[in-house]
């Protein structure tokens, strides 16, 4: 056994303490104390979750909860371009009522849990009351986190694995117990059950643990074991990706072949992180990282290798911007440990009070200037007034969205309308000719909003290629005519006798792309069934 840690003086800099006895407590004079600051991070995690509640429903459902809710309909090990966790979060919010408050309060319950979890990183690593909440502060005031944790998508629950792993990295450094490496696989297993992407974070994980001193635990079996877990974890997805083929891949092939995602140079990819972060934050994390490297002689220094392995790496995969995103609660941390140690070493407390509460006070402003580009809480007519008002345009991740409002607001107008516009058409064929028809929707955003609007019109189950639409299929479908959502004339008579216009979609406040004509095609040249293969549509 090692000799007990001794109580750090309130004046010392963390990175001068003596390393804790393995397994001990905190010891209570230290920084971070014997145990975190549950108030300050409960209070800001609560905030957090009534922000998002409170106008979770202001738009309506995104493309993406479309989707999501058919994979709910149709749970399985894996989809065509997603891992398949978010089936099971969407499927959690169908069994407690499926509106868009129930969807919504799931993303909303991760962003507190995050904002807590950031502070508990800041304790882990010597921070004490002012650092754990100036770290969860951070998280909650960073546009990325915001936007993300009001919808319900992959993003909202990433970071939660992530930062779960770096947890138990942080325990396993300071407790000197190899054993942890099991609990950091099983956050890694489990994060690539949410979204595969993980796979990058493991790899850079990997880089890091080569460039630092954990290095040595390599000779162990522990890391292995962990490797293991995670596999283990990971494995049904596999086998679902196996016995499909490799869609997963398939589909990302298809993006790079088509260029459909924005890619950015050094200077854009950096700055966007900036913006993302908000600039405010900027000496934050970069403190943060600067600190990981060199406090208490190098004993953090795995995360920053991390980091860096991580943002070269998805630099150089031309990654969008806002792939870095889980990654960055670690450096708020590490950054606020940093800025309390910095302050103690000022004599007078009252400069220290002042100084904390005026960073606390330039956070708290800031994230309320920049909460309603995220958010939805201003009218659309008031976001573009505000977004004018304030010069600032968010950057694109798709070359090809297009609209009034950024993606993320766009994506949420419309659908009602688009379903409107095919009762009517549906309405305006014969009964016999409703007997043989249906609904082809060419992406899964039109395909889900029939699929949870249509029903209470009595419209059938939309048919789509688009994604994992494709692998559930046309069904029993057998008919010889189609309403046709996103297409054109000329493409359509290739496959019908005859193409009419039923009317035109237009939302003024959605995506470009959804304002189309809404198509009636007659006499199919070739059954469904046979034509399926031909159909797939997978970007």
């Amino acid at each position: 056994m090692e000799p007990s840690a001794r109580p750090e003086s309130a004046a010392a800099p963390a990175d001068a303490a003596a390393p804790r006895d393995r397994g001990a407590p905190r010891a209570a004079g230290s920084l971070g104390g014997a145990s975190p600051a549950w108030a300050p991070l409960v209070l800001l995690g609560s905030v957090t979750f009534l922000l998002h509640h409170a106008f979770g429903d202001k738009y309506g459902y995104f493309r993406d909860e479309l989707y999501f809710l058919d994979c709910a309909r149709h749970l399985d090990w894996g989809y065509v371009d997603h891992a398949p966790m978010i089936g099971l979060w969407a499927k959690i919010a169908l069994l407690i009522g499926g509106t868009l408050p129930a969807l919504r309060v799931l993303p909303a319950a991760a962003g507190a849990v995050l904002v807590v979890l950031a502070g508990l990183l800041a304790w882990r690593l010597g921070g004490g009351r002012f650092a754990q909440t100036f770290a969860a502060l951070a998280v909650l005031a960073a546009p990325i986190y915001l936007g993300t944790d009001s919808l319900l998508t992959m993003n909202a629950f990433e970071p939660l694995f992530w930062m779960g792993a770096v947890y138990f990295l942080i325990r396993l450094i300071e407790t000197g117990h190899p054993q942890l490496f099991i609990a950091v696989g099983a956050m890694l297993g489990l994060g690539l059950m949410n979204k595969h992407s993980t796979a990058f974070f493991a790899v850079a994980l990997a880089g890091a643990l080569l460039l630092s001193r954990e290095r040595r635990t390599l000779v162990t079996p522990w890391p292995w074991i962990g490797a293991a877990t995670a596999a283990l974890i990971f494995a049904p997805n596999i086998v679902w990706q196996v016995r499909h083929g490799w869609p997963t891949l398939e589909d990302l092939g298809n993006v790079a072949r088509t260029g459909k995602n924005v890619v950015l140079g050094p200077i854009d990819f950096f700055s966007q992180q900036v913006l993302l972060l908000h600039p405010i934050l900027l000496p934050l994390w970069i403190g943060g990282l600067v600190w990981l490297f060199v406090a208490r002689r190098g004993r953090w220094r795995l995360f920053a290798w991390t980091f860096v392995v991580f943002y070269l790496l998805l630099f150089f995969m031309k990654a969008k911007n806002y792939y870095l995103a889980p990654i960055y609660p670690v450096l708020f941390a590490a950054g606020a440990v940093g800025f309390e140690v910095a302050l103690q070493r000022l004599r007078a407390q009252y400069l220290r009070v002042a100084v904390k509460a005026a960073a606390i006070a330039l956070v708290v402003a800031a994230g309320a200037l920049v909460a309603p580009l995220v958010v939805p809480i201003l009218s659309p007519e008031d976001y573009v007034a505000y977004e004018k008002a304030l010069g600032v345009t968010p950057p694109k991740t798709e070359v090809m969205h297009r609209g009034p409002l950024p993606q993320m607001f766009g994506d949420q107008f419309g659908w009602e309308e688009l379903v409107s516009g095919v009762v009517r058409a549906w309405y305006a064929l014969t009964p016999e000719e409703r007997a043989r028809a249906g609904i082809f929707a060419n992406n899964y955003g039109e395909a889900g909003a029939i699929n949870l609007f249509g029903p209470r019109f009595g419209l059938p189950r939309a048919l789509s290629a688009h994604q994992t639409y494709f692998l559930w299929g046309p069904g029993d479908f057998h008919g010889d005519i189609l309403i046709v959502l996103q297409d054109t004339r000329e493409s359509l008579l290739k496959l019908c006798d005859t193409v009419v216009p039923a009317g035109i979609h237009y939302s003024p406040w959605g995506m470009a792309e959804e304002n189309n004509p809404i198509w009636v095609c007659r006499g199919l040249k070739t059954p469904i069934q046979e034509l399926w293969p031909r159909l797939k549509h997978w970007n």
